[in-house]
């Protein structure tokens, strides 16, 4: 997939970083570059109306503070003298949800950065929207350190499951573009209907015929969570970026019991290419 048209979902805090990261990766695709400013609505307490001045006067607020951030990223593009298009949206979580996964639709790849990944009610947003609505790929910007795009060396997730098949098919453009591709399996199961009997070798023929140069490794977890694992191997190959499916499990499980996407969504700085 060539990325001709990324989207960069960003919060009120932090967003000239996050902005600043999405037009590099934008002039470096040779892409347009669409911006969505996002606020979840102060809702009135519902035994207050007709509303308090005090209400009205922190969503005013509340606006103001996103009309800046669209003002100082429309600064950043024109700087860049990149083709972009800015809008802001301050409404309630279901009419955010249903924005963003419009304009996901229409995107090739989905930015996430730290605005956005350090509010939870925004993170929850913008991943059900791009990667359950839409089904866009979305790739998490590390909020330290700058990011390598297309990266020359990436670790591939792999389960053997759907997820995992999504994300290197729509990876398929970067994979390509890297000098090498470690397909990562965390404590493979080599039954018929997990891994098959020699895990990883399906995926690799999958890639080879691709010309993707691959290489299958085969870890054992020892215990650890398997997000930790991939993280430590992607640092120890000097690997510039994680592809992995996302949410492998249901929501609900991961958002009850934890998992890789939901743990790897809010804490991990490196970053990952996910997909679904």
């Amino acid at each position: 997939m060539s990325f001709k048209t990324i989207l960069a979902v960003v919060g009120e805090h932090g967003a000239n970083a996050d902005i600043a990261k999405a037009i590099e990766l934008t002039i470096e695709s040779d892409a347009h570059l669409s911006i969505m400013v996002i606020g979840t609505a102060l809702q009135p307490i519902t035994s207050d109306y007709p509303v308090g001045t005090a209400w009205l006067e922190q969503r005013q607020a509340e606006i103001k503070a996103l009309v800046n951030v669209k003002t100082a990223a429309e600064a950043l593009c024109s700087q860049s003298a990149i083709s972009f298009d800015i809008d802001h949206f301050y409404d309630d979580n279901f009419i955010l949800q249903s924005n963003i996964g419009v304009r996901a639709m229409y995107a090739d790849l989905v930015i996430l950065g730290n605005s956005v990944r350090r509010e939870r009610g925004l993170r929850r947003l913008v991943v059900s929207a791009a990667a359950f609505d839409a089904r866009t790929p979305i790739l998490l910007i590390p909020s330290k350190g700058n990011i390598t795009f297309p990266p020359k060396n990436v670790l591939l997730a792999w389960n053997s499951r759907a997820e995992s098949a999504t994300a290197a098919k729509d990876a398929l453009d970067i994979l390509k573009r890297a000098d090498a591709v470690h397909v990562v399996l965390v404590d493979p199961d080599g039954a018929y209907f997990k891994n098959g009997g020699e895990p990883g070798a399906d995926v690799a023929a999958f890639l080879s015929r691709h010309g993707i140069k691959v290489v299958v490794e085969q870890l054992a977890s020892g215990g650890r969570a398997t997000e930790d694992i991939l993280t430590q191997h992607a640092l120890e190959t000097g690997c510039d970026m994680i592809v992995m499916g996302a949410y492998g499990h249901s929501r609900l499980h991961e958002r009850i019991f934890g998992g890789v996407t939901a743990t790897l969504l809010e804490s991990s700085d490196f970053p990952i290419f996910m997909a679904r």
